[in-house]
């Protein structure tokens, strides 16, 4: 009984490593019918062709397994990036079979780059880049010039993105792009010809279309983000600025969860920083992981403006369903206001599968003894599945919790951010996060630096007389 019910857990893993490794076989064989397409070759060199692209794309699969397993996760991710490979090795194909000379370079082959930049990081974008240029070199006449040039004119587009995120950065890069390409063909034909002659004026036309076919990330980007759920650092920013209608709403209905969610926003962009984790997404998700509260707000400690509780009229039980609730309100309320997937997320994971407490220990104390009590008081999780969601969840805890101190002293911080930290631990709401012992070490160390800055001792100046 327990091997069946072990086989049906693991089922959906199972299938949804079956549909990796499909896409996978199909984007091989796709590669391969490009590279060999209009060729007159023999089976012996068909069989060499699917050997060499098998390799490639199995050196992409132990990159994404090894380093970006997050992407092997998600169909619709693994089938972004096999997606990007594919339509630029096609239009290179295209591009090659029915035109001549240096038409190759006006292919903006760092397009991918901008693309993978704009959701990924840099490491990934390269790698990608590196994989599609180099299957691309079977199809070009000068293979060598080629992948040099696109390899440069792409590193050099990752480098003028890298930690700006607004989209008018992409002229720069446009320019930088021709720039590059230019500065790189000048040397390579004087390296190989020693003469000046040999040097095109219409070269330079097609690096500057090149450059100016980048722009076309514009639209890419929306479209990607629409049709693959992903999210760029730019709408990150755009839906992190406080006066975003939503956030408006919880600052006018709700202030103290707006305020917590500042708080917490602060705690958890530091903490993302140092673990290298994301951390437009961590602040973002922390603007709006309380938003539910807006349904109910004079129910939660934060928003009460005197010592008298609405909770003191009602039972444990009712009590623990109001506040537990406010995860389902927000997701609900956040869906209605188009907020994406990825922000959500953060709503749904903030208290994973833990107990309210307070209410449940009410309860307990009232009904001793009666079994199958603590399901009524559970949140219905998920619980975190990334650094980022568990980021926000570890900041939300120790941030509501810090201001129950009765002193604020370095020691009590410490021991409440330890002690917040190791229940969670304890209760398996990390057990699906990529967090190593030193993630966790640093995040509390960040934690408890920043919660001593904020609640440090005032100095008592004398009144004015």
């Amino acid at each position: 009984m327990e091997a069946i019910k072990s086989e049906k857990t693991n089922f959906p893993k199972v299938n949804k490593t079956f549909s990796i490794l499909m896409l996978f076989l199909a984007s091989i064989a796709a590669v391969v019918i490009i590279l060999t397409h209009e060729k007159q070759i023999s089976k012996l060199a068909f069989g060499g062709t699917a050997v060499v692209v098998t390799l490639c794309y199995l050196v992409l699969y132990l990159f994404l397994l090894h380093f970006r397993y997050e992407v092997l996760q998600v169909i619709r991710k693994t089938f972004f990036i096999l997606l990007a490979i594919l339509i630029f090795l096609f239009i290179t194909r295209v591009v090659s079979d029915r035109t001549s000379g240096n038409m190759i370079f006006l292919v903006p082959f760092a397009v991918i780059p901008v693309i993978i930049r704009t959701f990924y990081d840099s490491r990934m974008a390269l790698f990608i880049l590196l994989i599609t240029i180099m299957l691309a070199g079977f199809m070009v006449p000068q293979p060598f010039e080629f992948i040099l040039m696109s390899f440069i004119s792409g590193m050099v587009a990752i480098f003028t993105l890298t930690n700006n995120f607004r989209k008018s950065r992409l002229f720069f890069t446009a320019f930088m792009v021709f720039l590059t390409y230019s500065v790189l063909y000048t040397g390579i034909t004087l390296l190989e010809y020693g003469d000046t002659s040999k040097v095109h004026m219409s070269d330079y036309i097609l690096f500057a279309g090149n450059g100016f076919l980048i722009l076309i990330g514009f639209p890419l980007i929306f479209i990607f983000e629409q049709k693959f759920l992903l999210i760029s650092n730019a709408t990150l920013l755009e839906l992190g600025d406080t006066n975003q209608p939503l956030l408006r709403k919880l600052a006018d209905e709700a202030p103290g969860s707006f305020q917590h969610s500042l708080q917490v926003a602060h705690l958890a962009e530091e903490a993302a920083r140092v673990i290298g984790a994301n951390m437009l997404l961590v602040r973002t998700g922390s603007l709006y992981h309380d938003i539910g509260k807006i349904a109910n707000p004079q129910y939660y400690i934060e928003n009460q403006e005197n010592e008298i509780s609405p909770h003191e009229k009602l039972n444990p039980k009712d009590s623990a369903r109001l506040i537990i609730n406010h995860v389902k309100n927000g997701v609900v309320l956040a869906k209605n206001y188009k907020i994406p997937i990825q922000v959500i997320d953060f709503i749904r994971t903030h208290h994973g599968t833990t107990v309210a407490y307070f209410f449940y220990k009410k309860y307990v104390d009232l009904h001793s003894g009666e079994p199958g009590a603590e399901k009524a008081f559970t949140y219905p999780g998920p619980r975190p599945f990334s650094k980022e969601t568990a980021i926000v969840m570890m900041a939300d805890a120790v941030e509501a919790s810090s201001r129950s101190l009765s002193k604020y002293t370095e020691e009590g911080i410490s021991e409440l951010v330890e002690r917040i930290i190791y229940i969670q631990e304890q209760d398996g709401q990390y057990s699906d996060v990529p967090l190593t012992y030193k993630d966790i070490s640093d995040i509390k160390t960040v934690f408890k630096k920043r919660l001593s800055t904020i609640y440090h001792v005032r100095i008592a100046y004398p009144e004015r007389i």
